[in-house]
């Protein structure tokens, strides 16, 4: 069934222009041409924040009207220093008034084999950090990444995995995030967002091309260049009552050698055909 258009003269209303989508654009002029472009939201990345300064880049946000939408990314629970750095990610999210830390668990701790223990590792950390997100206003969210990631950098698979261990926990304080390219594939995925309702706290989009570069962590498209229903999941997130932002955010070496405000354009005006 074809998933029913929205009115296009909403226009910009919910869309967020993720930073890794141009990821070598300075921040300053990245905020600057969303502001000019009338974008109203931004997706953040730690180790650019962290390099201009988390307090000035609150700054400039908020100076140019922009709100950030997330702040990625905490978790790597397979890190020695886990727990601080993901204190640290929490502290920055609540300084750039950024509702929704995104986390990524990590793969298998190194020589392990004990993918159960590793997805259990995750739910005993978030339980740990939660108390700690809650007190600063920040939103845990759970993202699932595509089951070739597996082993090194995400051992939550399916969004269905990522419920069972956010539904331990208050909606308000952990979620999951809908990312069109790891979730495309599932079968069950529409059954999975519509079991998430509220626990929505993060609806990201891209393009699944083939054949895949070499390089599989930088596959992916801009909306509309690859075989993902972009719309079809839209509507379906929609269904459960999100009306929050949709953040277009893209992997790859070819459109980050594009200038910024191309790319910018290049986001929205797929975002508008395929996504809306």
């Amino acid at each position: 069934m074809t998933a029913p258009r929205v009115d296009r003269s909403a226009g910009l209303a919910r869309f967020s222009f993720n930073q890794a989508t141009s990821m070598n654009w300075p921040l300053e002029e990245a905020v600057a041409a969303c502001a000019d472009a009338g974008v109203p939201g931004i997706g953040l990345w730690r180790e650019p924040v962290g390099a201009y300064g988390v307090e000035r880049a609150a700054r400039l946000v908020r100076a140019a009207g922009l709100t950030v939408t997330s702040l990625c990314r905490g978790g790597f629970f397979t890190a020695d220093d886990w727990r601080a750095e993901n204190l640290r990610a929490i502290e920055e999210a609540a300084t750039l008034d950024c509702p929704v830390l995104v986390l990524v668990s990590g793969g298998l701790p190194a020589g392990s084999r004990d993918l159960d223990g590793a997805r259990q590792r995750v739910a005993d950390a978030i339980a740990e950090l939660a108390p700690h997100a809650t007190a600063a206003g920040v939103r845990l969210a759970i993202e699932p990444l595509h089951p070739m990631f597996c082993s090194d950098r995400c051992v939550i698979s399916t969004l269905g995995q990522a419920l069972d261990i956010a539904e331990r926990f208050e909606t308000e304080a952990v979620g999951v995030v809908v990312d069109a390219y790891h979730v495309w594939w599932d079968d069950t995925v529409h059954q999975q967002i519509a079991r998430a309702g509220e626990r929505i706290a993060a609806f990201q989009v891209c393009d699944w091309i083939t054949p895949l570069p070499e390089g599989v962590l930088l596959g992916r498209g801009l909306p509309g260049e690859g075989c993902i229903d972009l719309r079809g999941l839209r509507s379906a997130v929609d269904t459960t009552g999100y009306t929050g932002p949709i953040e277009v955010e893209v992997f790859h070496g070819d459109v980050w050698a594009r200038p910024g405000r191309e790319v910018l354009a290049a986001s929205v005006e797929g975002y508008l055909r395929h996504v809306l």
